[in-house]
């Protein structure tokens, strides 16, 4: 029997408790496979009057699951008061993070879906990554440097090369040797997970008018047309590097698989502008698949039955997808 899907709740105090039961409400009409959820049942109480089951191993989630949203519950999160979070509430999200990730990896759920946690509740616990991405690699055996966030949306997906890091520091992160490492990363990704045989990868420039030769700047001189042409000899289709401000209009989109862009918000701005409500941020080089909804915990509208959960069906959707690809594959 297949194993079903993990998803970490995330900040009990954040939408993730309600997104995940309303996505379980549309299981049927989205198509969703069979998924249990990681946290305290007691965050999906306060937001949502549907049925819930408490199961005490993933492979009870597919029992109860076309009956009752499944739950494994792993700590107490305290009082929870949806919109007010706390350190409790961030105790039990790294909890839940740390148990579905575990799940995922010894092969008892099929892929790992995480919720949206605060950084800054998480920092006062002691945690010391960047972000959920680098914490799950960590736990996979997977160099953060090697674990690539790719944001995907219906005819979209985008690489930032570098993440959360200030603006004025990025050109002097960019190398040949990452932005091969990324594409690399990338290409593999696109084959594993969403069954494109020969990926298109396309790079954007870090300067305005892709550096208009060397005019306003040098990186697309000194490091991204080199980083192309060594990817190009390797095998992968790879071109660039391109002007960011036309990349991103409908004929441009489809003539590549993936975008890599130079930094975040190159990145993130046109698919947040095109796919608000249906991003979705997907891991590559894990040996498990890990998607998560590209929004974050929201705690402004926390309890007041507002969130949209198309992200999170969305993720849900396309961990099923990723990992029946790998499955068919032989992939682990």
């Amino acid at each position: 029997m297949t194993a079903p899907l993990a998803i970490s709740m995330g900040d009990p105090a954040g939408i993730g408790p309600e997104i995940i039961a309303k996505a379980w409400a549309r299981r049927t009409e989205a198509g969703l496979l069979p998924f249990f959820a990681t946290g305290d049942a007691r965050a999906i109480a306060a937001v949502w009057d549907g049925p819930v089951s408490a199961i005490s191993h993933p492979e009870d989630a597919r029992r109860v699951f076309e009956t009752a949203l499944p739950v494994l519950t792993v700590e107490d999160g305290g009082e929870i008061v949806p919109g007010a979070p706390d350190v409790e509430g961030a105790r039990c999200a790294l909890r839940a993070l740390e148990l579905a990730a575990g799940l995922a990896r010894s092969g008892a759920a099929r892929a790992l879906v995480t919720g949206p946690v605060s950084k800054a509740q998480l920092y006062q616990i002691g945690f010391s990554y960047p972000g959920q991405t680098e914490f799950v690699a960590e736990r996979c055996g997977i160099a953060g440097e090697n674990a690539v966030m790719m944001l995907a949306a219906p005819d979209l997906r985008v690489v930032p090369i570098t993440t959360h890091v200030p603006l004025a520091s990025v050109s002097a992160l960019l190398s040949v040797e990452l932005l091969v490492a990324k594409g690399r990363a990338t290409a593999r990704g696109l084959i594993r997970n969403f069954g494109v045989l020969v990926p298109r990868i396309a790079f954007a420039g870090f300067n305005p008018h892709a550096g208009e030769s060397g005019a306003i700047g040098r990186e697309e001189i000194d490091v991204i047309a080199p980083a192309v042409a060594q990817l190009r000899a390797e095998g992968i289709e790879a071109s660039g590097p391109f002007a960011a401000d036309t990349m991103f209009h409908p004929r441009a989109r489809a003539t590549y698989d993936a975008a890599l862009c130079c930094y975040h918000d190159q990145a993130l701005v046109p698919l947040k502008t095109l796919y608000f409500d249906d991003g979705v941020n997907i891991t590559l080089g894990l040996p498990i698949v890990r998607t998560s909804p590209d929004h974050g915990t929201a705690f402004d509208i926390a309890g007041k039955n507002v969130a949209e959960p198309g992200a999170m069906i969305a993720a849900i959707r396309m961990a099923g997808e990723a990992a029946e690809r790998r499955a068919a594959a032989g992939n682990s």
